[in-house]
């Protein structure tokens, strides 16, 4: 599946780059207005359904008062013994029938899936809930952002009407760059339907060497490489626990860590380190921290630091701070009012998203969630690549 999806969202970004050169070039603001509010987005889809089941929630008193009033963990254990209030229990079992197979980083088959533990979903509907402002509904914002961009097609098409034939070719790239350019998340989608199945029989077989004491527990087959764990299969009297409790404890020291370069050049020098030509000028202002540039927009907010999006709180309007950003996080950018990230470019998943969704977004700010704090009142700039606290 995945071959036969990936030459479609291609094109959709090369007849994007057409329009730009047939337009006169150096027009990248405009195009990625363009970019907003596209259809045939899964991830977005996704994340607007979770949206269409909080606001079912809020029309629930029973519903509404067990998100808002107990802890996300507490509601997860009483879903998976199918005691919520059942207005509640039906709209999170049926989001989960379609979308429980995601989670964060999700590529790694070790992380449980949104079906195995729906803490992160429910904290994500209790920060919706606390939305009360109907005009920054994320189903509204949505709607506005695709208006803006038809909008911006037609100025567009307009303009390039002036030089002949171009208008026509314009106006049939535009389209298409609205019609295929979202469809870029589905291969990914497909992919990990595919992880979460491997993750269930994987499941089943550290089941086994559970009951046969190989391992404590099930999900310690995740410590284990396949060699290993078909000889605990096979033989039934090895014993992995000391192994697995070794490698464990050195998975805990490592998610100590704050920052991991993507990529090292020979001489240990990190390409995302090194000061791009943003850094001039963010360093004429005090305090500011220098990015790339990644959704055009100015906003002034509270900052909010998440390392981990598993139960979060980010109130409605605040400036995410990450270390970095997959699908799994998007859930927290329908409310959010701006986006910085530790690492990236501006193609990377969140600044991609940040632009559809229309936030002002800076990424690659080394130590971004060292040096920028919960509450803070940070500006950010997503056309210069700046963020400059208060």
């Amino acid at each position: 599946m995945v071959p036969s999806i990936l030459p479609l969202p291609a094109l959709g970004f090369a007849a994007l780059a057409l329009a730009g050169k047939l337009l006169g070039g150096g027009r990248w603001d405009d195009l990625q207005v363009v970019l907003r509010g596209l259809p045939n987005n899964v991830t977005t889809e996704m994340d607007l359904e979770l949206w269409r089941l909080a606001q079912v929630i809020k029309n629930d008193g029973g519903s509404r008062a067990a998100v808002t009033d107990r802890k996300p963990a507490e509601l997860a254990e009483d879903f998976r013994a199918g005691q919520l209030p059942a207005v509640l229990q039906s709209g999170l079992a049926r989001f989960m029938g379609q979308y429980g197979h995601r989670a964060v980083a999700e590529i790694d088959v070790g992380m449980p899936r949104w079906s195995d533990d729906p803490t992160h979903i429910l904290g994500v509907l209790a920060n919706y809930l606390r939305l009360e402002d109907s005009a920054l509904a994320p189903d509204v914002q949505f709607s506005n952002a695709a208006e803006e961009a038809d909008a911006c097609v037609d100025r567009l098409v307009a303009e390039a009407r002036s030089r002949g034939l171009r208008g026509t070719v314009v106006r049939a790239a535009l389209r298409r760059a609205r019609l295929f350019a979202g469809l870029r998340e589905l291969p990914k989608y497909q992919l990990v339907v595919g992880l979460a199945e491997v993750r269930k029989q994987l499941a089943l077989a550290g089941a086994a060497l559970a009951a046969a004491g190989v391992v404590a527990d099930a999900d310690d087959i995740f410590f284990l490489d396949l060699a290993e764990a078909r000889a605990g299969l096979s033989s039934g009297s090895a014993d992995f626990r000391d192994l697995v409790a070794q490698r464990r404890a050195d998975y805990a020291v490592e998610l100590e860590r704050r920052h991991i370069p993507r990529v090292l050049l020979s001489d240990g020098t990190e390409p995302e380190a090194i000061p791009s030509g943003d850094a001039v000028t963010a360093s004429k202002v005090p305090g500011a921290l220098s990015g790339s540039p990644a959704s055009a927009g100015v906003v002034t907010a509270a900052a909010r630091v998440i390392l981990d999006p598993v139960g979060a709180q980010l109130e409605p309007g605040e400036i995410l701070v990450a270390p970095s950003t997959d699908p799994g996080w998007t859930p927290l950018f329908l409310t959010a009012g701006g986006l910085v990230m530790e690492m990236g470019g501006p193609n990377s998943h969140g600044a991609v998203v940040a632009r559809e969704y229309g936030i002002p977004a800076v990424v690659g700010v080394p130590d971004a969630t060292l040096r920028l704090f919960t509450g803070q009142e940070i500006t950010v700039d997503g056309g210069a690549g700046t963020v400059v606290p208060s």
